[in-house]
């Protein structure tokens, strides 16, 4: 603008001790000459930045094998990312199941457990038990609630990611608004963080399919059909945590069939693992869950084997629009109906390259989870890493901030 100055851009700021983590745990700095060739910063200032991440525990530096190769002189020593400088309890919530893990910083799951539990209960029923499960898992790994540096939670539908709180679930009645942070805190005091089980499903795929495709659609497809949406390598929620809640969006098949959400019309009404299994009993099928149903479809029951893949057929219907919006390079699917995923995904595709346009689907790849059944626990993991591990958070950690 005329008559405002111009001036030399102001310098960036040097590397905070943060970032230099950020660029050892990505491997990209192995020793400290090359986290200064890549900062800019002095050897003083790599000195201290590594003296406080190294006291942190967080990084370590090898000796002897770890060694890197010698350009004359002592070899220098190996940087790295110390993955069991702490541990992240992980908690994936369904109407009927909990997938409870523990995990070391890298997100690899060190032992796990699954909680049957009576569907739908509240959060003061279940969250208890999720707590003493999650202190059966640290007593298994021999690991003390102290190592804990975060908690990942994910519940169906959408969720305030502020407060950690279910924000509008038709699957989970009584969890909406009721933070869940504090029935950890008889536990550990790590933080906690909550999100929409669709969301850390795709966040699951940090070491599988985003490795190579930074734009991604995964649905989940179970009892209930949600879309975590991964663009630019990062989690899209919408402006209230709604983003991606394919499943009440309306469906042309499902007209004036009520959904469990109090609606009608919903896509979850004739191809949510709920709705199946409501179909599967309607037909003579001795089936109480959509695990059932996929069970038989594996097996070769005909009718499983058709309700699975008219799901399949119905949520590509609504995915297509989807796909055409927001191009994505690969659409992961998983959940429950994906342990029968040739069936399901025979009838995606078929409603996918008939209803999408021609450019979108040109090279989309159409993919099975990376860690199958293990992806919520997996994703939950890999969200509260990301929110602790990121740069800024380990400055505010060193700095004694939380």
């Amino acid at each position: 603008m005329r008559g405002m100055p111009v001036g030399p851009p102001s310098p960036a700021a040097p590397a905070s001790a943060g970032e230099v983590f950020s660029l050892i745990r990505d491997g990209r700095a192995l020793t400290r000459s090359e986290v200064g060739r890549l900062t800019g910063l002095s050897r003083t200032a790599v000195a201290a930045r590594l003296a406080a991440l190294l006291g942190s525990g967080l990084v370590v530096e090898g000796d002897g094998e770890d060694r890197g190769p010698s350009t004359g002189g002592r070899p220098p020593s190996h940087l790295r990312f110390n993955r069991d400088a702490g541990l992240v309890l992980a908690a994936a919530i369904g109407r009927s199941r909990t997938q409870l893990g523990v995990c070391d910083l890298e997100g690899e799951v060190l032992a796990a457990r699954d909680l049957d539990q009576e569907v739908g209960p509240s959060p003061h029923e279940l969250m208890p038990l999720v707590v003493e499960g999650c202190a059966g898992l640290l007593a298994e790994v021999g690991r003390p609630p102290a190592d804990v540096r975060a908690v990942g939670i994910s519940i169906p539908g959408s969720v305030d990611f502020e407060r950690g709180a279910s924000l509008d679930s038709a699957v989970m009645s009584g969890w909406d608004g009721v933070e869940l942070a504090p029935f950890l805190r008889g536990l550990c005091e790590a933080p906690v963080f909550v999100d929409n089980d669709a969301n850390v499903m795709a966040l699951s795929e940090r070491r599988g399919h985003l490795e190579r495709h930074r734009d991604l659609l995964f649905v989940k497809a179970s009892t209930g059909i949600g879309v975590g949406i991964v663009t630019g390598g990062r989690v899209l929620r919408g402006a209230w945590g709604a983003g991606g809640e394919i499943g009440h969006t309306k469906a042309s098949a499902a007209e004036g069939r009520a959904c469990r959400c109090g609606d009608t019309g919903c896509l979850e009404a004739v191809a949510g693992g709920w709705a199946l299994a409501l179909a599967g009993r309607e037909r003579g099928l001795a089936v109480d869950h959509v695990r059932d149903v996929v069970r038989l479809a594996v097996e070769g029951d005909p009718m499983a084997r058709h309700l699975v893949r008219e799901a399949g057929r119905r949520i590509g219907e609504n995915l297509a629009s989807a796909i055409d919006l927001l191009n994505p390079e690969a659409v992961v699917v998983g959940g429950d109906l994906a342990q029968a995923y040739d069936i399901l995904v025979a009838g995606l595709r078929e409603s996918v390259y008939s209803r999408a346009s021609a450019l979108a689907t040109r090279d989309l790849r159409i993919v099975p989870v990376t860690h199958g059944d293990r992806s919520g626990v997996v994703g939950c993991a890999a969200m509260a890493i990301r929110e602790v591990l990121d740069s800024a958070a380990v400055d505010r950690a060193l700095a004694g901030g939380s």
